[in-house]
């Protein structure tokens, strides 16, 4: 819902200081039924998406569980636009959306960090950044939450001037200092709230290599630290083992491609560096007490 806002918004905004329409803009479903939204509010489409004529641009905005609503249907009909010369936006997960119809290819995209492991499982070959949005020739992707008031305030800029976009963003009470440049998330040191620099390091290095995850004793060598003082600084400075550590880092990626994605436990297994299904079924079910089938 604040995806699906906040990319409204700057628009309504900007017809109101500039005292002219600058911008309509028609709400579609697939089917042109009502849409809730994960909070529970009801969205009423203007109609349904093969009603859609005579526009320039249409966003695809979506939100948890994307992958059940990829279908040959949706896919036929936002291609059929594409080859018309309409621009593709997505907001949020919507980039999935994009992808799957294959309209992302050679393009830079963005999506919400908790999607970008997922997305890059499924399209290996597209181009995902960090940022909280992309503008591409005539792709627009965004991360969600408040980004899309970026994006769309760019474009305001973009498509009139600098300075209707500071009146919309002045009128929103969004200060111009976000930049595209901006990664989505906060550097790991805030987000875990630690400052050595060994530790943060190794935990870097975690992150990286969920794939192919080394032993404590080369995560040791790599930071510079014999296995004795690593084992002690981490368990004084995040509370547990290097290993149990890297163990639920994994199994977090992992949850998040049962939850996210249509790969196969086999595939998710191998992708977090889990050595067969069975022993990646039996740490999952050790971590959240229930099998990851039951989360697909």
């Amino acid at each position: 819902m604040l995806a699906f806002t906040t990319s409204v918004e700057p628009l309504r905004a900007a017809n109101r200081m500039s005292g002219e329409t600058l911008y309509t803009w028609h709400i579609y479903s697939v089917d042109g039924e009502v849409v809730k939204a994960s909070n529970g509010v009801g969205i009423t489409p203007d109609c349904s998406l093969s009603q859609v004529k005579d526009i320039d641009v249409i966003f695809v905005c979506a939100g948890l569980r994307t992958q059940n609503y990829t279908d040959n249907k949706m896919n036929r009909y936002i291609r059929a636009l594409a080859r018309h010369g309409v621009a593709m936006g997505a907001v949020s997960t919507g980039t999935i959306i994009l992808a799957d119809a294959g309209l992302l290819e050679g393009y830079r995209c963005a999506i919400h960090w908790e999607y970008s492991e997922g997305f890059e499982e499924l399209f290996p070959n597209h181009n995902l950044t960090s940022r909280t949005y992309e503008i591409d020739r005539n792709r627009y992707t965004c991360s969600g939450g408040t980004a899309p008031l970026d994006m769309m305030i760019h474009s305001i800029a973009l498509d009139h001037s600098s300075a209707l976009a500071s009146k919309v963003a002045d009128q929103m009470l969004y200060g111009l200092d976000h930049k595209r440049q901006e990664r989505q998330r906060s550097p790991l040191k805030t987000r875990i709230n630690i400052t050595h620099t060994k530790i943060l390091a190794a935990i870097r290095y975690m992150e990286s290599h969920t794939e192919t995850p080394v032993p404590t004793a080369q995560l040791a060598k790599i930071v510079g630290l014999s296995l004795r003082q690593f084992e002690r600084l981490f368990k004084k400075h995040m509370q547990t083992t290097p290993a149990r550590y890297y163990l639920e880092l994994r199994l977090t990626r992992a949850s998040q491609l049962v939850k996210q994605t249509k790969l196969t436990l086999l595939e998710i297994a191998v992708s977090t560096g889990f050595s067969s299904p069975s022993h990646f079924s039996r740490v999952y079910t050790q971590q959240f007490g229930h099998a990851p089938s039951i989360d697909r």
